[in-house]
């Protein structure tokens, strides 16, 4: 099976180049392009890579922003730039290497040799369950959201609380809403489990934003969220009593 390749650069010589050294590594597929953070962010959600070729400067949002807001698991990252200022950032967000312009085609193939090593580490199907888990548990400190022709990142210890439409979720902050497009679940296990609780099929609250808890009928409760939201928390969601969770 092909190792599948995200190529993501805004310069179309830049993407050609890495086209022509990849067409004669066959066990490589390159399964799409993209000139933008965006479109990055947008095509490995889509497309799930195995590897990505990450441009570090780009329009909306550069490649370290890309890195930082994909959620696990991730594809294999390698940064591409003409800078090596951006080195030591690019490993923080896990980058298994760096690519400095101008490369020639031996220092290409010995990143794609690394990218074979890491994928070959990965037969036993149980530790890598276990490392995705493990990934997945990671909470998260910001998210990227999209108003309009814009994009930019939203500090999650701000939200007020979660609304599940779908395949949205709709982040309820400072009075504004934002829209990311992801579930309630994929959202929760990026989530402090200690600051956030989900209260009913639709809704994660941060406990920090509520305002009142009132007793309801069947062992269910009101919340009275700050913002003036009011939420039911249902009972197949109480693992514990309310007063435990807020003590």
């Amino acid at each position: 099976m092909p190792i599948r390749v995200l190529l993501v650069d805004d310069e179309g010589p830049a993407r050609r180049k890495m086209r022509r050294l990849l067409a004669d590594a066959p066990d490589f597929e390159v399964v799409g392009e993209a000139v933008d953070g965006d479109a990055a962010i947008e095509s490995i959600e889509r497309l799930k890579p195995d590897a990505v070729f990450l441009d570090v400067q780009m329009p909306k949002h550069d490649g370290l922003e890309v890195a930082a807001a994909l959620a696990p698991p991730l594809p294999e990252i390698v940064f591409v730039t003409a800078h090596d200022k951006f080195a030591l950032k690019a490993f923080e967000v896990h980058a298994l290497d760096y690519l400095l312009k101008p490369y020639d085609g031996e220092r290409f193939s010995k990143v794609l040799e690394r990218i074979r090593e890491r994928r070959s580490t990965q037969p036993h199907v149980d530790l890598v369950q276990r490392l995705q888990t493990l990934l997945s548990e990671r909470t998260a400190r910001r998210v990227l959201v999209r108003e309009k022709d814009r994009a930019y990142f939203v500090q999650l210890n701000e939200v007020d609380w979660i609304e599940g439409e779908r395949n949205y979720a709709l982040l309820h902050m400072q009075g504004k809403t934002y829209t990311v497009r992801a579930t309630l679940e994929s959202l929760l296990k990026q989530l402090d489990q200690n600051t956030f609780i989900r209260v009913n099929r639709s809704a994660i609250i941060r406990t920090g934003a509520v305002q009142e808890l009132q007793a309801w009928t069947h062992g269910e409760y009101k919340v009275m969220m700050k913002d003036g939201s009011e939420l039911m928390w249902t009972r197949r969601f109480l693992a514990h009593p309310p007063i435990e969770i807020f003590e």
